[in-house]
């Protein structure tokens, strides 16, 4: 029998779209809470045209989108504008990623909220926050990459600066205003007031850039790219076996010392160059990658993973994304939820949810929506009647 789960109860109007708020609002939505998506009307989210597209669905719109609710709302109407207000009425939380300035045009800045709903919370997310001589910019995620230093010290040190693979930006934004909008639920339980929440993608990113940063404030280094390298640790690299690639990383001397001893080169270990860290950071290329590579290129993967595993040294093969799928680890955490996906037609997987919480449904609840597929039972459930909803249609609010 499953418990409560953590967030049922909350509801969440949702006017987010793209990647970085539909994030978000789809971690709450996965532990419970009612997430309203709210979408212009005939179009909807931008992300519904992108790819992978079965049937013209988007199976990108499937993934951020599941669990959630779907509602069409004109908010340059004033049909749309007093949905809305009836709307904030019964609602805890707001989130929305448009360009900075866009919902006090529309008539709904936090201030006129708070005189709606003094108990709101009002979350977004924007490419560079509220203040600031950028704020009024807009932003994609590889922007945010670009602007907070991650593409310089990201890529080979002969090659150009390059973006992260997947959408960093966006995703530890979304993470950050849930986390966010989560202490802010918390506080109204202290305080009963509503909270005013500001995230920012160029902060985000430039928040996790690590020991890049500090370097660079304690003493004055400017960091660069180091392609797998990591600049405070050695080895812990990426490197090539008989048979494919790996990486592993030896975070101590002790795990330094018995890495040499499975390579059957005890002398490294009080090699000067190579005593700590500190040195073997400083000595690391060309030659002590060098002399671990001459051992690796003589071994399978299989055949290192035994052996480096075995002596309790992080280890992982470079997987590509159908090996990460299909791996047994995946499975035993039910990374992929299963969903039929009405406009698809059909099952598809989704990366599930990272967060357990022993005794909840481990599980999608609901697929995403189809453009307005719950506007009747929304605005019923506000009290609108039938021919209120049908002239709402026929004025172009929904």
């Amino acid at each position: 029998m499953t418990t409560r789960r953590p967030l049922e109860g909350i509801r969440v109007l949702d006017l987010t779209q793209a990647y970085s708020g539909p994030f978000c609002t789809m971690n709450l939505a996965d532990h419970g809470a009612e997430v309203i998506k709210i979408e212009v009307p005939e179009k909807g989210d931008q992300t519904r045209a992108w790819g992978p597209l079965e049937n013209g669905y988007s199976g990108y719109y499937a993934y951020i989108n599941r669990n959630k609710k779907g509602m069409t709302l004109n908010l340059k109407t004033e049909e749309g504008k007093q949905i809305f207000t009836e709307l904030l009425k019964t609602a805890d939380v707001v989130c929305e990623n448009y360009k900075v300035g866009v919902m006090e045009r529309l008539g709904f800045s936090y201030e006129k909220m708070k005189e709606i709903n003094p108990r709101i919370i009002y979350g977004s997310i924007s490419g560079f926050g509220l203040t600031g001589p950028l704020s009024a910019r807009p932003a994609y995620d590889i922007v945010a990459q670009a602007m907070s230093g991650m593409m310089s010290v990201t890529g080979f040190h002969d090659g150009p600066p390059c973006k992260i693979g997947p959408s960093v930006g966006d995703n530890y934004s979304g993470a950050y205003l849930c986390m966010g909008i989560l202490m802010a639920l918390y506080k109204r339980e202290q305080t009963g007031e509503g909270s005013r929440i500001d995230v920012s993608m160029m902060d985000t990113l430039f928040s996790v850039m690590e020991n890049f940063v500090v370097e660079y404030t304690i003493q004055g280094k400017v960091p660069h790219r180091a392609g797998n390298q990591d600049p405070s640790i050695a080895p812990f690299d990426s490197f090539h076996a008989k048979d494919g690639d790996f990486v592993m990383g030896c975070g101590t001397d002790k795990m330094f010392a018995e890495l040499c001893g499975a390579m059957g080169r005890e002398d490294l270990i009080t090699d000067p160059r190579y005593v700590n860290n500190v040195l073997r950071c400083e000595n690391y290329l060309p030659d002590l990658k060098s002399e671990i590579e001459k051992w690796t290129m003589t071994k399978t993967v299989a055949e290192l993973e035994e052996i480096i595993v075995g002596l309790k040294i992080p280890f992982g093969q470079i997987q590509n994304i159908p090996q990460a799928a299909e791996h047994p680890q995946t499975a035993e955490r039910n990374m992929l939820w299963n969903v039929y996906q009405p406009g698809m037609d059909m099952e598809i997987r989704i990366p599930g949810t990272p967060v357990k919480i022993h005794g909840e449904a481990d599980e999608c609840q609901k697929a995403a929506p189809l453009l307005g597929e719950d506007n009747d039972a929304i605005l019923s459930g506000l009290g609108y009647t039938a021919e209120q909803i049908a002239a709402f249609k026929e004025n172009g609010a929904i």
